[in-house]
């Protein structure tokens, strides 16, 4: 008689072909950070990095890795040409986005002009190559965060974009807990020490152990 494990796996594989992949209670868990700043370790950097540690502090299986898109060049989707795709640092980024153990992501984006930076946008219509051929990123514990240069200059309309993006992938959207419900805000003042910002700090470790939390449930 199938176990009750069993019957879990071959539902979950019936909806929407989203891949699926149960953890065993000790394995690892990868929970990844992606910095989307054209400038490498700066604000938007230490920001995920910042939530990547609280995500870490959930449990010991959790594994943690940054990738800081400053100074890579992604270019945005488009058909492929005569065949290939585009030409540029995307590929370096899959076998890590592609990680059997992968369990969350938390994606970070400076505010330019109230919006998420292009670089943002490009990596997240990139992120199309994922849903062939299954929604690899399915099922997958998501967290968003922004940083600004005004406390309310457009923090949550960038990550309700973000959010909105990784809908499409049937991914889980994670809040962080009051007062970052939808998710981490920070502020850069022009100093560039977002340390500074103990708000902004405390909303990022808070979506940090949401996306731990999240992730470890599945």
């Amino acid at each position: 008689m199938p176990s009750r494990r069993h019957f879990i796996k071959a539902s979950a594989a019936l909806v929407g072909g989203a891949a699926t992949h149960l953890y065993a209670a000790e394995d690892e868990i990868l929970i990844i950070g992606v910095a989307c700043s054209p400038r490498p370790g700066k604000t938007t950097a230490t920001a995920v990095q910042t939530a990547l540690t609280a995500a870490q502090s959930v449990s010991a299986r959790i594994k943690v890795e940054l990738l800081d898109l400053g100074g890579k060049r992604i270019a945005g989707w488009r058909p492929p040409v005569d065949g290939q795709p585009a030409a540029d640092d995307f590929d370096l980024l899959l076998p890590t986005l592609k990680a059997a153990n992968l369990g969350g992501l938390i994606i970070g984006t400076p505010i330019y002009f109230r919006n998420m930076s292009s670089l943002c946008a490009a990596f997240l219509e990139r992120l199309g190559e994922l849903r062939q051929p299954t929604l690899q990123l399915a099922n997958k514990a998501v967290g968003a965060l922004s940083v600004g240069a005004y406390r309310n200059g457009g923090q949550e309309l960038a990550i309700q974009q973000i959010q909105t993006a990784m809908l499409c992938h049937e991914a889980v959207i994670v809040g962080g807990k009051a007062a970052a419900f939808q998710g981490a805000t920070l502020l850069n003042d022009g100093s560039d020490d977002i340390l500074k910002d103990e708000f902004g700090i405390k909303s990022a470790q808070q979506l940090g152990v949401r996306v731990g939390e999240a992730a470890m449930r599945r």
